[in-house]
């Protein structure tokens, strides 16, 4: 059954344009659709998910995506929204960036549906054996410098300079669309409102090539509503692969946004219904230092991207850091082969400790201000100890002479210190 895909996209705000007949075309019939990924990175970035999201819209709406990996592109280089030429990878590095994105695309779309199953192609298995020659004479022909030169993405480098090898860009771009077009059926190519030049291009010479009707559609470009670049932290760019951006972090950074970043992103990013979308967001509004929104959009896109584990991981590592964990949360989330990387993004200071001097046992003075130096002297240890002020492995203690031993040891032989409300230090046992 065919759903108004066109629709879908407007009240989720990810319609930026079309060409027209697009509607008409997408509701008429199944349509064979694709957007290509650039494999300049061994993993897929939150700026990619918009594109991701809405080839999973398509195809949820009926129609048969397909996600083009840029194995040939990514030799050459989109120079849309760039300023200046960027360094050119090996083939050994762009057939591992392609492997490593081809299996983060795997965990979004459905493989196995029938006539509307997704695929992923190479743009480099029809460009290999295709000859300068050949290109410049079956393609280039078709296309005038002056089309070319219109381009905003060639306007805005005229002063800078462009080489030949990126103004070349949206021709071998558009012949993708083009080769898809006659080899494959596909009538529609989707991208960001930045790709319009080179997607329109396709149309073109389908159209002046093989007298062709083929459609082109694109989604806005996110930005934060402070005007910020979407999917950029202090940390730099937040990935999809947990090596490069830990689960923690990843759900962090979708808890943090704002209050009106938020009612977008629930909107671009998870799979909720328009009906449940609203009501979610009249309960925040009642009471928005819950952030409802936010927690609803984290759980979804963490569960998603990683898993329910790596979710509930990020969940209890969060309470404890913000004061409402258990001691059985720590516990459970010290397990954890990547609990020093959670705590290093958490912002905690971690010290070392010889395991002897545990297993002896250290006075907790001694322990917080000589043997870690969480504190700057006894006195002040003593101090705050007496008043409440410090805990040990979530646990309160008032005791100056209390011996910190191996039954404080957390798994992985870590034991985590207190100071204040919310001021933690980790002491990882060594040795």
């Amino acid at each position: 059954m065919i759903k108004n895909f066109i629709q879908e996209l407007k009240w989720r705000g990810m319609l930026h344009d079309c060409v027209p007949g697009t509607e008409e075309q997408l509701t008429k019939e199944m349509t064979i659709g694709y957007i290509g990924f650039d494999p300049t990175a061994d993993s897929l970035g939150v700026g990619n998910l918009v594109q991701i999201m809405t080839l999973l819209h398509f195809q949820r709406a009926g129609h048969k995506p397909i996600a083009l990996v840029g194995g040939a592109t990514g030799m050459v280089g989109d120079p849309s929204g760039k300023s200046q030429e960027r360094n050119f990878l090996s083939e050994e590095v762009l057939q591992h960036n392609l492997n490593c994105q081809k299996k983060q695309l795997e965990k979004f779309l459905d493989f196995e549906s029938g006539v509307n199953s997704a695929e992923i192609v190479n743009n480099y298995d029809w460009f290999k054996n295709f000859t300068f020659l050949e290109f410049i004479r079956d393609v280039g022909k078709h296309i005038t410098i002056n089309y070319m030169m219109a381009k905003d993405s060639v306007q805005k480098r005229m002063d800078t300079g462009m080489s030949f090898t990126e103004f070349s860009y949206q021709l071998v771009q558009g012949y993708d669309f083009y080769y898809l077009w006659k080899h494959k059926g596909v009538k529609l190519q989707m991208g960001g409102s930045d790709q319009w030049g080179n997607i329109v291009t396709g149309t073109e010479l389908i159209r002046r090539k093989d007298s062709g009707d083929a459609f082109a559609l694109t989604t806005p470009l996110i930005k934060k509503a402070d005007g910020t670049k979407f999917g950029k932290t202090e940390g730099g760019n937040i990935w999809l692969d947990a090596k490069r951006t830990s689960p923690y972090q990843f759900y962090q950074f979708w808890l943090n946004a704002s209050d009106e970043d938020s009612k977008n992103y629930i909107r671009i990013f998870t799979l909720m219904t328009q009906a449940e979308i609203e009501a979610m967001e009249a309960e925040h509004a009642k009471a928005p230092n819950f952030r409802i929104l936010q927690k609803a959009l984290a759980k979804d896109i963490t569960i998603r991207v990683h898993s329910e584990t790596d979710y509930n991981a990020a969940v209890e590592a969060s309470e404890i850091f913000f004061g409402k964990g258990t001691i059985e949360q720590l516990k459970s989330v010290s397990q954890r082969g990547d609990f020093l990387d959670i705590l290093r993004e958490a912002g905690v200071p971690s010290f070392q400790i010889g395991a002897l001097d545990i297993k002896n046992g250290i006075n907790i003075v001694d322990f917080v201000a000589e043997k870690t130096k969480i504190f700057s002297s006894k006195g002040e240890a003593r101090k705050m100890i007496q008043a409440g002020g410090v805990s040990i492995n979530l646990n309160k203690i008032s005791d100056v002479n209390l011996i910190v031993n191996n039954d404080y040891l957390l798994p992985n032989s870590y034991i985590l210190i207190r100071k204040g409300k919310k001021e933690y230090s980790m002491v990882n046992v060594v040795g």
